[in-house]
């Protein structure tokens, strides 16, 4: 493989020449020197491109996921390495949403950046641990929500509710007790649910609800 050419953008020019003297003395990176200068950063990629761009981002206002979101367009064949010490959601979610390929944690080390590095020229996204869990996390989360939202296109409001607390193993009667409701209602409920859903059985029921994240076990 050639030497992958690394550019380091900080406005920081100190932090920029400290992140520079990490990589040096590695064979197989070179790192190209790139502006400092935001309005002129663009231009610079355009004019010595680079295959990895290690961009220090230091806040999360717009203008700083404008700035990855427009290099992300301007020069697609540049994989953009965020190193951040925010390491809270919207850091994170917004890098990568605006176009981010890897982002290092505070924690990052010298051998993450190398590791990071190799991966993004090789094609694939690098993420440090901490960052790694945070969006499996999230993952979940989001696969959570849209699976209660799923079930909400089919069912109302009050049959989640019944839903959710049969698939805690509350019977008719405790149901009923909790929802304020007659337990032939309930039982009522139940049958529309499992009409709606395609279920033969209350077993059924219970797994769709767990299968579906929306009872916890």
């Amino acid at each position: 493989m050639s030497r992958i050419l690394t550019g380091i953008y900080d406005e920081h020019r100190i932090l920029q020449e400290g992140i520079s003297a990490l990589l040096n003395d590695i064979p197989d990176i070179e790192v190209v020197p790139v502006t400092p200068q935001r309005d002129m950063l663009i231009g610079s990629l355009k004019s010595a491109p680079v295959h990895v761009l290690i961009y220090n981002l230091h806040d999360t206002s717009p203008s700083s996921f404008s700035l990855i979101s427009d290099i992300s367009r301007e020069c697609p064949g540049i994989k953009i390495l965020i190193l951040c010490v925010l390491n809270g959601e919207e850091a994170i979610l917004g890098s990568v949403r605006a176009g981010a390929n890897g982002f290092l944690a505070r924690d990052t080390g010298r051998q993450d950046l190398m590791e990071a590095i190799y991966s993004l020229r090789n094609g694939f996204d690098y993420f440090s641990k901490s960052i790694t869990h945070l969006l499996v996390n999230r993952y979940i989360t989001d696969l959570k929500q849209d699976n209660e939202r799923s079930a909400a296109g089919v069912l109302s409001t009050r049959e989640i509710e019944i839903l959710r607390l049969w698939g805690n193993s509350l019977t008719n009667k405790e149901i009923a007790d909790s929802l304020f409701l007659s337990v032939r209602t309930v039982e009522t409920h139940k049958n529309h649910i499992m009409q709606k859903l395609g279920l033969k059985t209350s077993v059924d029921m219970i797994k769709y609800a767990i299968r579906n994240n929306i009872v916890k076990i």
